[in-house]
C-alpha cells in the first residue's frame, strides 16, 4: 500500500480525476466521501486519509503518509523537509498582494495574511519594512476596518477582493497542486513511487483535467 495524506475539497476532487485518468479505479462512491477521514482502494494497493491543507507535509514529513498532495502556497509556507516530486498542474490560483484601489504606502505598513512567512519573505527581498499580522481567516476584512494597509491571499478568480472592494496589487507567485514524498519511503519504496510519478507524468502531459 501506498498511503496518501491528501486535503479535502478541490484539490482532492482533481486530483482523484487525476488518478483515475492515471488508470487507478476510482469508484463514484469514493469520490463523493466527504464524511470519511480515511478510505483504502485495496485493488489500486493505494490508501488515503484527508487532513487540512496545511497539515498534508507535517503527515508525510513524520512518515505517516508516503506521499502527499498539497498546494505549493503550503509549501512555501511550512517548509517541511518533504520530497516535491511533481507538479500536477491541478488547482491553479496565484499568492498575491492586495489592498484599496486608492492604497498609498504608509509610513509604517501593516499586511494581514495567513502565510506569514511568505509575507516577510517577500518585503524583505524587495528592501520593504513591514509589519505581518497572522488571520487565520477573512483576510479581505483587514484593510476594509483598519488593521492592516494590504493582505497577502491567494486569488482564483479575484471575485471575493472585487464584492469587498479591494483589488490585485502585486502577483507573488502561481500556485498549483504538488505531489510530495516522505524522504524515507522515496527509498524504501520506490519502484511503486515512480510508477505513479510515471503514470501521473504521462498524463499531466497530455492534458490536465479541468
Amino acid at each position: 500500500m501506498l498511503t496518501f495524506a491528501m486535503p479535502k475539497g478541490r484539490i482532492f476532487k482533481e486530483a482523484l480525476l487525476l488518478l483515475e485518468k492515471a488508470g487507478f479505479e476510482i469508484p463514484d462512491e469514493f469520490v463523493k466521501s466527504s464524511r470519511k477521514l480515511t478510505i483504502a482502494l485495496p485493488e489500486a494497493g493505494l490508501s488515503f486519509f484527508l487532513a487540512k491543507p496545511t497539515d498534508v507535509p507535517t503527515y508525510v514529513e513524520y512518515g505517516v503518509a508516503d506521499l502527499g498532495i498539497v498546494g505549493k502556497d503550503v509549501l512555501l509556507e511550512e517548509e517541511r523537509d518533504v520530497y516535491e516530486l511533481l507538479d500536477l498542474k491541478i488547482s491553479p490560483c496565484r499568492l498575491s498582494v492586495a489592498g484599496k484601489p486608492d492604497w498609498k504606502p504608509p509610513l509604517y505598513p501593516r499586511v494581514a495574511t495567513k502565510y506569514p512567512q511568505i509575507a516577510e519573505r517577500y518585503f524583505k527581498e524587495k528592501g520593504q519594512q513591514v509589519e505581518v499580522i497572522f488571520l487565520n481567516g477573512s483576510v479581505e476584512l483587514a484593510p476594509i476596518v483598519g488593521l492592516a494597509d494590504r493582505i497577502v491571499d491567494i486569488i482564483s478568480t479575484g471575485q471575493t477582493l472585487k464584492e469587498n472592494g479591494l483589488v490585485e496589487l502585486e502577483e507573488i507567485t502561481t500556485i498549483t497542486s504538488r505531489l510530495i514524498a516522505n524522504r524515507a519511503s522515496y527509498r524504501m519504496k520506490s519502484k511503486r513511487i515512480m510508477s505513479l510519478y510515471e503514470r501521473l507524468s504521462e498524463v499531466i502531459q497530455e492534458g490536465a483535467p479541468t
